[in-house]
């Protein structure tokens, strides 16, 4: 069966197709309205969400499916201490398919280690936002045509920011991507990243702290805020929080065909002035991810009893009680989940879950 808890969980045709039928349901919309007829979403929400939580509703709707589920684990049975994996066994005795976001790393993935019905990882703490990455890649091909061969510039919350981690996996199936990271060194994209994805697929990135230097050369300008809810030390994010703001005069150093991104919510990173400029594309993202969204759920439920279409098969884990995942927002270290371990191609070892480096 096949879930998607990261971006890389897709194979490049798989996520082609996904985009592709995206594109015809925007093209289409009538054919698609009775595809999930008779079928039920479940839509988990740990963790306050606007714009994934009503996407994936309004896409099973637009489908003729039903959604069910909640947006504030307060009101289910979690209050009451019932782990994600119980809560999964249970909502998939209901549900066709689950959607969850949960502010415990890694738990999408507990949750697909028993679950009968497909899991969609809707972003997991600070580590993985696979479905906003199809709604990057589906924006990115309707501004520019195409995804390959383009220059793309991360600017902000690297550290913290799931969706640039997500994209940045993606891209590297594609040929001809030039990564730009615009961060103070705060915010820098994580090691794991860097070692991991881009230096093991060959990506080719630099590092910068200058917007205004790197405006010229994008085709993608990908915005980030700062989130305040995944810092530990107020004093921390006080000192990064305004660290690049796009407004007007920046607009005018980039190309005249370019797209800037964001994942939402802005908080004063892109200035309103931005807004009217042909080039701010977040608004149209938003919509397409609901397109994606519909694309994603419809092929997931035609690809779960099809051999041809299962999740990738990797090294095994590893057991080893004298290691510990250093995590302290890793679903090992929050319910009763065996820990378990990978060692990467650089020798590092790393949480199986949450990616984190691991001590012994």
């Amino acid at each position: 069966m096949k879930h998607l808890i990261d971006p890389m969980d897709l194979s490049r045709e798989e996520t082609d197709q996904i985009i592709a039928m995206a594109e015809d349901i925007i093209a289409h919309r009538e054919k698609y309205q009775d595809l999930m007829a008779h079928r039920k979403l479940a839509t988990l929400f740990y963790e306050p969400s606007t714009r994934t939580r009503l996407s994936f509703t309004s896409a099973m709707m637009e489908l003729g499916g039903n959604v069910l589920g909640f947006s504030d684990a307060k009101s289910s049975s979690v209050s009451k201490g019932e782990t994600v994996q119980d809560t999964i066994r249970v909502v998939g005795c209901f549900a066709d398919v689950i959607a969850m976001r949960h502010y415990i790393e890694g738990a999408p993935l507990a949750a697909a280690e028993v679950s009968k019905v497909p899991i969609i990882n809707a972003g997991d703490g600070s580590h993985s936002h696979p479905t906003q990455t199809l709604t990057d890649l589906l924006t990115i091909k309707r501004e520019l045509g195409h995804i390959g061969d383009m220059t793309i510039g991360f600017c902000g919350d690297l550290r913290f920011g799931r969706t640039v981690h997500s994209l940045i996996k993606a891209l590297t199936r594609y040929e001809g991507i030039k990564v730009i990271l615009i961060a103070p060194q705060e915010l820098a994209l994580p090691d794991y990243i860097k070692q991991d994805v881009c230096d093991k697929s060959g990506l080719s990135y630099f590092e910068t702290d200058n917007l205004d230097e790197v405006m010229p050369q994008l085709d993608v300008l990908y915005m980030t805020r700062v989130q305040k809810e995944r810092f530990l030390d107020e004093d921390e994010f006080d000192r990064v929080k305004d660290s690049f703001v796009l407004d007007a005069r920046r607009m005018s150093l980039a190309k005249e065909k370019m797209a800037v991104l964001h994942p939402l919510p802005r908080v004063n990173e892109i200035l309103k002035e931005v807004d009217d400029d042909p080039r701010a594309a977040y608004f149209r993202q938003v919509e397409n991810g609901k397109f994606v969204r519909m694309a994603l759920i419809s092929k997931l439920l035609e690809w779960k009893d099809d051999p041809t279409h299962t999740m990738p098969q990797g090294e095994a884990p590893i057991v080893d009680s004298t290691l510990h995942c250093t995590n302290s927002k890793c679903i090992c270290n929050h319910e009763n989940v065996e820990p378990r371990f990978r060692v990467t191609s650089g020798g590092v070892t790393r949480c199986w879950y949450c990616d984190s480096k691991v001590r012994g």
